[in-house]
Parts: structure tokens; sequence; C-alpha cells
């Protein structure tokens, strides 16, 4: 399978990163099938830092050994479990088991206006859930561990100018 990750700089050789900020799963390297969100995140990179170049790596990803020799949580789809795993690891509340991989839908930009409705105390989790099955989701993979990310090989990049 191939995988994709948006940057300012090509990223051959991905590695682990202490987490500066909340993110959807924690800390890790971050992909996705999506190459299309690879492209639009790399933008936004880009312009935040004010530096680089918009930039996607690829990988293939051994799904067969992360089955096999990985600690794994998957979510198939945003439900409760999703929203409260997210909302954790965003408040950096998390203290539940540690997974080598997670992969899931990811809070963007069509989503974050509705958990923080949720974290202000604008809606209820089951409107926020409601809320959430309008929205179409993109999937994430967070590799938090070494060995998740011998699973993946470097491929090959795509770089543009930035819009």
């Amino acid at each position: 399978m191939l995988l994709y990750h948006g940057s300012n700089m090509i990223i051959d050789k991905p590695r682990l990163i202490g987490q500066t900020r909340g993110l959807d799963f924690g800390a890790g390297f971050y992909l996705t099938s999506s190459a299309a969100q690879a492209e639009h995140f790399s933008e936004i990179v880009c312009k935040r830092r004010g530096d680089g170049t918009p930039t996607v790596s690829i990988y293939t990803f051994d799904e067969v050994g992360a089955q096999k020799h990985l600690s794994v949580r998957r979510f198939d789809r945003a439900d409760a479990d999703w929203l409260h795993f997210v909302i954790e690891n965003r408040l950096q509340t998390y203290r539940g088991p540690a997974y080598d991989l997670v992969i899931g839908a990811v809070a963007n930009d069509n989503v974050m206006p509705t958990l923080q409705a949720l974290l202000g105390g604008f809606l209820t989790e089951e409107a926020a859930l409601v809320a959430l099955k309008t929205k179409k989701l993109v999937d994430q993979y967070c590799f938090r561990s070494e060995q998740a990310l011998a699973l993946l090989s470097y491929q090959e990049n795509k770089q543009w100018e930035a819009n």
C-alpha cells in the first residue's frame, strides 16, 4: 500500500519527534492514503513555516507486517471512541495503552470547528457525533514507534512551487 506525507521538504528517512502540541493521535510520524490530503497539508506547512517547498514524500507500507508485529489501534469511523481518543490526545491527557500505529480519520479543517464547539461546551457529544457524520473524513496513519517506522519504505517525492 502507498502512503503519503505532506511537508515543506523531502522526508526520505522518517523519524519520531517529540510532541510539541496536541495532535489527533499523539506524537508520531503522520501519513495518509490520500495523495490530495498530503498535497493540501504540504501547502499548509509551507505557509505556517514561511519556508521550504511543498513536498509529498511517498512510501510503501507493509500492512501484513504491521498486523503481525505491532500494537495497532484502528478507528473504522469517527465514533465516540475516536472522538474521545482525539480529544485526549489533543489536550495531551491520554493515559491509555501505547500503540505502535494508530489509524483513523483526521480531524482536519472540516472537523476542527465541531471539536472546538464540543470542547467549548456549545455542542453535546451526541450532537458532535451527528455533525461528524456529515463531514468527508480523510484517513491518517500515525506511526508511533521505531518498529512501526521500519515497515515504511521511501519510494519517491513530488515537489511543486507554492501557491
